[in-house]
Formats: structure tokens, sequence, C-alpha cells
């Protein structure tokens, strides 16, 4: 649940950088370049705010001690 809220405020804040930076191109060069500006950081806010939000929610790993391994022979043993 945490990934989601995580990639759900990286994409968020990425649509908002892409709607700025579109508009500061549409003032500059115009309406056409603008919306292949926005697209372009749309989609790819999408993409890096998934990679970013999977590598901070990445579970740490744990060390777990390794179970003893037992042989078929060993589980047949009469009581």
């Amino acid at each position: 649940m945490t990934l989601l809220f995580v990639y759900l405020g990286l994409t968020v804040l990425g649509d908002l950088a892409a709607y700025f930076l579109g508009l500061i191109v549409e003032r500059q060069w115009g309406s056409a370049a603008s919306l292949w500006v926005f697209l372009t950081l749309y989609f790819l806010f999408l993409w890096l705010a998934w990679i970013i939000a999977v590598w901070l929610t990445n579970p740490k790993a744990v060390s777990t001690e390794q179970a003893p391994v037992l042989s078929p022979s060993d589980t047949l043993r009469p009581p």
C-alpha cells in the first residue's frame, strides 16, 4: 500500500512539473512545441515515478537463518 501512495505523490509532483514546464515553453515558442514538451514529460514522469517509488519502498534485505534441511530418511523414522 505504501508503494501506491509514494507513486501517487511522485506522479502528482511530476504532473505539476510537466505542466509548468509546458507553460514556460508555450510562452516562449508557442502551443505546438508546448504540447510536445508536456506529453513527453508527462509520460517520462509516469515512468520515472514508478521506478523511484519501487526503489524507495524496496524492503530491506532480511537476514534469515536457514532452517535445517531434512532428508527423506529423517521424516520416515519410526517414533
